[in-house]
């Protein structure tokens, strides 16, 4: 900011005129008194008179009335002659009058150059505000070349003279360390001068410095000090400073209705940031009632006034249809606006936009466009979601070794569906060699973030000791965290534990709980082992119709264990009739998908005839797919099979070797049909 006024400089320098003559000393304070009495047209009479004879006090007023119109018509050319007349004189107001002229372009063409010569001509005669203004140019470069440690120089010589904006320029300085080494203490020293002259910017910078996290000066209470002695002179900064304050409750103890209330008076100075905050305060309801549409209306007027947050904040809310009609369209402008003014978060919405196909047809090309430009920047969320494409190979071929990478730079920034993909890829083997102990690492770090999918693998790994020493108590902590977030396979597993009593006391009714809470969110196999617990009455009173009714709700997944105990629940007459038909039914249809168990039941019903007709070629079929998958009890009958040349000839090679494997396997039955058969053998 370049000084302006020259009236009272004049006033003060009419001692140094040597030239005056005493006969005339009488006359220029009456052209004088005549002018202070805005009687303007008479006292250029006066002054023209002096002026022609030499005066140069005389010369600095007529500079000074023909600039301003002061019962004339504005002549900044006449005003020009009259100034550069007592300058030539070497009269310092009129120096700096003439260097205000040159550096305006005011009845002449604009020149910093020689602005800059004049400016040094009064500076050098010890006057203040030229002394500042040389500051200024040093300071923009204007005139000469950059030079922020003349800039410093000049600016002290003003300051010390008292001059506010100086003192302001010198804080400044030495807060940035610009032309002068940095010195908080100095800068605080400096605008405290100008603050206590009521200088509003720098009682904001002292509010500012007071504020800084990395200072030692930090004191929140004196930030309110001098940013309410800003305000109350409706500075616009430092009431938004104001409301922010009282809206983090620093140097103040939080209050949002006071928050809102500097954020108001701010934002009615049409200061878009103060605007834009007071949209989310009636967004979330903090110091007013809940309220959108006056929410999208403040985000708006911010928004158009492009300020970056409002934007995106409107954007928002078109999209989930918040205060405004839903409408992804409008949305995608104001993300895009965002986008435009290169801010990250814009540029990952647009990408979003386009990623979804909303609002816009869907495009996994353009999306990555967007999506690389805000990653390029370092959002997380962008560098996630390019993980995501690359590994799926949308919009851009498959390479997981670049989804390794951009999940890689999300999850450094902690992001943690990053990081749990990273484990899944270093689990996998994906695009980076595999490596249990990195997996367990990456899920253990989104784990303690709370990602439920990252909680459940991290289970998984202590339950197998994978990548960490096996630990069941560990296992079923994680577990927990997981389940208590309704994560349904770490309900189903907790489950296990309980049933089991790993890592936990065995407790079936707590099994139960977690079965139940699994099978609920319609997962096959958990609704299968609520079934199983009913059925044995495992933490809960055997009920074979409820059991049935689980199982049903399994098969309808085409889950072949339910589907066997279907079979089973026909089979026996447990919670329905008796129905070897049906048995059959249910067994073929687990049998079919491999299930070992179902090719064991339904050879036994071909080899008994029951629900079908006798048949030992299929029963034999059906006994040779189970043992295949090493069933002991249908080894065991494979051999028997073999032994009595039924649905398959007479081999007792391999009736012995599919007996041996059974009873290796543990089945009493075939452990004492060996103990005979070595008995006889003896005998």
């Amino acid at each position: 900011m370049l000084a302006n006024s020259a009236l009272a400089l004049a006033v003060e320098n009419d001692a140094i005129n040597s030239k005056i003559l005493l006969d005339t000393s009488a006359e220029l304070k009456k052209a004088i008194n005549t002018y202070d009495e805005k009687q303007y047209k008479q006292a250029l009479k006066l002054f023209l008179q002096l002026a022609e004879n030499k005066n140069i006090i005389a010369q600095v007023y007529l500079g000074l009335i023909y600039a301003e119109g002061q019962g004339v018509t504005q002549d900044f050319v006449t005003a020009l002659k009259w100034y550069r007349k007592a300058a030539d004189h070497g009269n310092a107001s009129a120096q700096f009058n003439l260097g205000l002229m040159y550096y305006k372009g005011q009845g002449v063409a604009q020149d910093f150059s020689e602005a800059l010569v004049w400016f040094q001509k009064a500076a050098d005669q010890n006057h203040g505000e030229a002394q500042y203004n040389l500051g200024v140019l040093y300071d923009r470069g204007e005139g000469v070349l950059q030079d922020s440690v003349e800039a410093s120089q000049w600016y002290r010589k003003a300051a010390e003279k008292n001059m506010a904006q100086a003192q302001y320029n010198l804080g400044v300085l030495y807060d940035r360390g610009e032309g002068i080494p940095q010195n908080f203490g100095e800068a605080l020293k400096w605008y405290r001068k100008a603050a206590d002259q009521n200088h509003e910017a720098a009682q904001i910078s002292l509010g500012l410095m007071y504020l800084k996290d990395a200072s030692a000066l930090q004191d929140s209470a004196q930030a309110y000090k001098w940013f309410r002695k800003a305000a109350d002179q409706n500075n616009v900064l430092a009431q938004y400073n104001l409301g922010v304050m009282y809206f983090r409750g620093e140097g103040v103890p939080q209050d949002f209705v006071e928050a809102l209330k500097w954020y108001g008076k701010a934002a009615e100075q049409n200061y878009a940031a103060a605007q834009n905050d007071l949209g989310g305060m009636h967004e979330k309801g903090q110091g007013v009632v809940e309220d959108f549409v006056a929410a999208s209306k403040w985000y708006r007027i911010a928004a158009e006034q492009n300020n970056v947050k409002a934007q995106l904040n409107l954007g928002v809310m078109c999209a989930k249809g918040k205060g405004v009609p839903q409408n992804f369209t409008e949305a995608l402008k104001w993300f895009r606006k965002a986008a435009e003014q290169n801010d990250r978060d814009g540029q990952f919405n647009v990408g979003l936009t386009y990623y979804k196909g909303q609002g816009v047809a869907q495009d996994f090309a353009e999306a990555l466009v967007w999506f690389q430009k805000a990653a390029d920047q370092n959002n997380a969320s962008a560098q996630y979601n390019l993980g995501v494409m690359y590994s799926q190979g949308e919009g851009v071929p498959q390479n997981l070794v670049a989804a390794y990478k951009w999940y890689r730079k999300a999850a450094e920034q902690n992001d943690a569906s990053a990081q749990y993909n990273l484990g899944i890829m270093y689990y996998e083997g994906y695009g980076v060699p595999e490596d249990f102990a990195e997996a367990s690492k990456w899920y253990r770090k989104a784990a303690d973030q709370n990602n439920a999918s990252a909680q459940y693998n991290l289970g998984q790994m202590y339950s197998r000791g994978e990548g960490v020493s096996q630990n069941f108590v560990e296992a079923s902590k994680w577990y927990r965290k997981a389940a208590d977030q309704n994560n349904a396979s770490a309900q189903y597993n907790l489950g296990q534990m309980y049933s089991r009593g790993e890592g936990v006391s065995q407790n079936f009714v707590e099994a139960y709980k977690w079965y139940r809470k699994a099978a609920e969110q319609n997962g096959a196999q958990e609704q299968y082992h609520l079934g199983m617990l009913y059925d044995r009455g495992e933490g809960v009173p055997q009920d074979f119709v409820e059991a049935l009714n689980w199982y049903l709700k399994a098969e309808k997944h085409n889950y072949a264990a339910a589907q066997n105990n279907l079979g089973v629940m026909y089979d026996r007459g447990k919670g329905v009739t008796k129905d070897f038909l049906q048995a059959s039914k249910w067994y073929r249809k687990a049998a079919e998908q491999g299930y070992a168990s179902a090719q064991f039941n339904l050879g036994v019903m071909y080899y008994d005839g029951k629900g079908v007709a006798q048949d030992y070629v299929e029963a034999y079929k059906w006994f040779r797919k189970a043992a295949d998958q090493n069933h002991a009890s249908a080894q065991y009958n494979l051999g028997m099979l073999y032994g009595r040349g039924e649905g398959v000839p007479r081999d007792d090679s391999e009736e012995m070797k599919w007996i041996q494997k059974a009873a290796a396997a543990g089945l009493e039955q075939a452990k004492q049909f060996m103990a005979k058969e070595e008995s006889a053998e003896k005998k």
